[in-house]
């Protein structure tokens, strides 16, 4: 009965399985400690409370987030035509023989002819179309001042789990004043729209259906 009941529970972890990633990890950072904030004095100015006056809110430390506008769009057309031909011809004759053994071969023909063609074509169309908006916090701020985000979000519909990644390396100098910049702008960028769950799974080939596929020589 255990062994039933832990043969189940393996199942159930196996359909609930994340589905794995390419996204720069950590896929999220806290912000270092900040000094100790001196105590309250009673006074309206409070030291540990400040803000500059034109600070914006655009991210630039660990630990803050960014959004960012997902528009991705890709258009791929291949197509090709391949066409080859050959012909040749041998005709050989014997008219006449005279003074020589072989009379026997006279009068006699041949005629040979070879015709080979090939044509071959093939064409590819790949449309792909992905927006939204996502919230990513930067993990990591590189020498030059470029930040390094990466973010997750996970959505559960019924029985299914859905995951939108995202990471990057983000310009400061392309963040608007609403804190948001577009993916095109986010270098070495890394998106994924992944889920789990019996939807998912069921567009995906058994292992022995993949073993024999592989083995078999036709």
């Amino acid at each position: 009965m255990k062994r039933l009941a832990l043969l189940a529970l393996v199942v159930v972890a196996g359909c609930t399985t994340v589905p794995p990633t390419n996204i720069h990890q950590p896929m999220t950072a806290r912000p270092p400690l900040r000094n100790e904030v001196p105590a309250a004095n009673g006074a309206i100015w409070q030291a540990g409370q400040t803000r500059p006056l034109f600070e914006d809110r655009r991210a630039r430390y660990v630990g803050d987030t960014i959004t960012i506008r997902i528009v991705e769009s890709t258009n791929a057309t291949t197509s090709s035509n391949n066409k080859v031909a050959k012909a040749g011809g041998v005709t050989a004759s014997v008219n006449a023989i005279a003074g020589l053994p072989g009379k026997g071969l006279q009068g006699m023909n041949l005629d040979a002819s070879s015709n080979n063609t090939f044509s071959g074509s093939g064409q590819a169309a790949n449309n792909n179309v992905f927006t939204g908006n996502m919230t990513a916090t930067v993990i990591e701020v590189l020498p030059n001042g470029n930040l390094l985000v990466s973010g997750e979000k996970q959505v559960a519909i019924g029985q299914e789990q859905e995951y939108v990644r995202i990471s990057g390396i983000v310009n400061p100098s392309f963040i608007d004043t609403l804190n948001t910049v577009p993916s095109s702008a986010v270098a070495d960028a890394r998106i994924e729209y992944k889920s789990s769950g019996q939807v998912s799974e069921s567009q995906v080939m058994g292992w022995l259906a993949r073993f024999f596929l592989s083995v078999l020589p036709f």
